[in-house]
């Protein structure tokens, strides 16, 4: 058995404002050994439950944020940017029974610790076939075309509360309590590092790969915070304008969906001027 965790950061112990994730940061440096925790008990569980390897992808900013030497002898990482999946890169190979989303959070315009999607503060909504997505939700969506089912989630309430709507069977693990975007009620390493180890022991028999899920075409729709980022947005092929701040676009599959919305979030972020936006 094979598991990949796809490792977001915002949604980690103790994380609940923007410099905790921010890297080079003083915050970013202490949260890092927590969120190197949840990653470590998650992986330890399903060793427990059966595992016989675990990949883990690092999913945050620059992709370069985990303390390897203090993961599992047993565990590998990959770490860095520019990868075909982004967050869920390693599960197109066929080898992957399941894969865990650890530290995720809402999306943009949601309730929840730090929500947002891809951007930190340019968008302001993301629709998938008119359904509001999260990072989750579109991941989701791209592991079912290979095959893949999402076991586990962990993050805030509010991100666990998302989770039911795309993994309603996988176990979901709190480590927070929203408060507002940047406030939380927060468990000990020790009691959330216990909590996700369990839960991942019992999502281990979750683990098995399914039929490749063809749900497409899918429309998604992004709106900005300000018009001049949807016109930058459409110099990407096939993305056309909406409304003042929103864009839209249609893949065949969500594999072209993912990828045609990573274009359009790098596109965007380049035309972010200093405190303009």
């Amino acid at each position: 058995m094979k598991i990949l965790i796809s490792a977001d950061m915002e949604g980690a112990t103790g994380v609940t404002w923007p410099a905790d994730v921010l890297p080079g940061t003083p915050q970013w440096e202490r949260c890092r050994s927590m969120f190197t925790s949840d990653v470590n008990a998650a992986a330890e569980g399903f060793f427990d439950g059966g595992a016989d390897q675990v990949l883990v992808n690092e999913a945050h900013w620059t992709m370069r944020n985990l303390l390897l030497e203090r993961l599992d002898e047993r565990v590998e990482m990959l770490t860095g940017r520019h990868k075909a999946l982004s967050m869920v890169e390693g599960v197109q190979h066929g080898d992957v029974d399941g894969i865990a989303f650890v530290g995720y959070h809402a999306g943009a315009g949601m309730e929840g610790v730090l929500a947002h999607t891809y951007l930190a503060n340019q968008i302001t909504g993301v629709w998938l076939n008119d359904v509001r997505a999260s990072e989750g939700l579109l991941n989701a969506h791209v592991v079912a075309e290979y095959g893949v089912p999402v076991v586990l989630v962990t993050g805030d309430d509010i991100a666990c509360e998302d989770a039911l709507g795309y993994a309603p069977e996988a176990p979901k693990v709190a480590v927070k309590d929203h408060v507002s975007r940047y406030a939380a009620v927060c468990r000990t390493p020790a009691r959330t590092a216990a909590d996700i180890r369990a839960a991942a022991k019992e999502a281990a028999r979750l683990a098995v790969r399914h039929e490749p899920v063809q749900a497409g075409p899918f429309t998604v729709a992004v709106e900005f915070d300000a018009e001049h980022l949807a016109m930058a947005a459409t110099v990407v092929p096939g993305v056309a304008r909406i409304a003042e701040r929103k864009v839209a676009y249609t893949s065949a599959t969500m594999y072209e969906g993912i990828r045609t919305f990573k274009a359009v979030t790098t596109i965007v972020s380049a035309a972010v001027e200093e405190q303009y936006g």
